[in-house]
């Protein structure tokens, strides 16, 4: 079997609605959540989709990595940070229909008419959903410059039972080791801009998502991480195309 194909069976008793299949040519995953499902699309490198009980969420969307004409509008779009790979605000643009919310740090939040500008600490209630925004920073010293602390976002989503984190680029900081009760983690994995599969492995044990997906990987040996974290139960890896 080829090892970016292997899904690891830890955590599947918790999670056996999880399946991934194409949509549009992208792969998605499920899960069951309270009173429905939670779908998780992997649309490319930080971009993701999530569908709960029909409510959209849209994070990151760049529209180098899909037509965003051809997808759902969203009820609630995320932008974690406002590089070219993570804010195109035509992309969000045509994922807008009214009363969609749109919810970005600070400064991000400053090319988005209308957005909600949450920054570190903050939190918002959206038709039931809690999204936190969590800080997202470099901590190595020559890094620093890419990401620093204070100005970007990483989002926890409260959806039904289910707590999942969206790191966006990020290294292993405090904070992040802090985190409690994850049910489903994405942490970007590329040097020199987020963390080395190493870092993400160590982030991982110290905080215990049930189910982690490296994601902004690049050109990143993703394998390399489910090495690293072979027989840690209670964590299950997973490996998306996120290219």
């Amino acid at each position: 079997m080829n090892r970016l194909a292997f899904v690891s069976l830890i955590g599947l008793a918790l999670f056996p609605a999880s399946a991934s299949e194409a949509q549009s040519g992208f792969e998605a995953d499920s899960f069951p959540v309270q009173g429905g499902s939670l779908r998780i699309t992997f649309i490319g490198h930080a971009t993701l989709m999530l569908e709960v009980k029909g409510f959209i969420v849209h994070v990151d969307p760049v529209g180098r990595y899909a037509d965003y004409a051809a997808l759902p509008k969203g009820d609630l779009v995320l932008v974690t940070h406002e590089h070219s790979d993570h804010l195109d605000t035509a992309a969000v643009d045509k994922i807008r229909k009214k009363g969609t919310v749109i919810i970005a740090n600070p400064s991000s939040a400053r090319s988005l008419p209308g957005a909600v500008a949450l920054k570190n600490g903050d939190s918002r209630q959206v038709q039931g959903i809690t999204v936190f925004a969590v800080p997202a920073y470099n901590t190595t010293p020559e890094r620093v410059k890419f990401h620093p602390p204070g100005r970007d976002n990483g989002y926890i989503l409260e959806l039904g039972d289910k707590r999942v984190y969206i790191a966006g680029d990020s290294e292993d900081t405090p904070e992040m080791k802090k985190l409690e009760r994850i049910d489903i983690a994405f942490l970007p994995m590329n040097l020199p801009y987020t963390m080395t599969p190493e870092q993400v492995a160590a982030a991982a044990r110290a905080f215990r998502p049930k189910v982690l997906y490296p994601y902004h990987y690049g050109d990143t040996d993703a394998s390399r991480l489910l090495t690293l974290l072979a027989g840690e139960k209670g964590i299950e890896v997973r490996i998306r195309k996120l290219q």
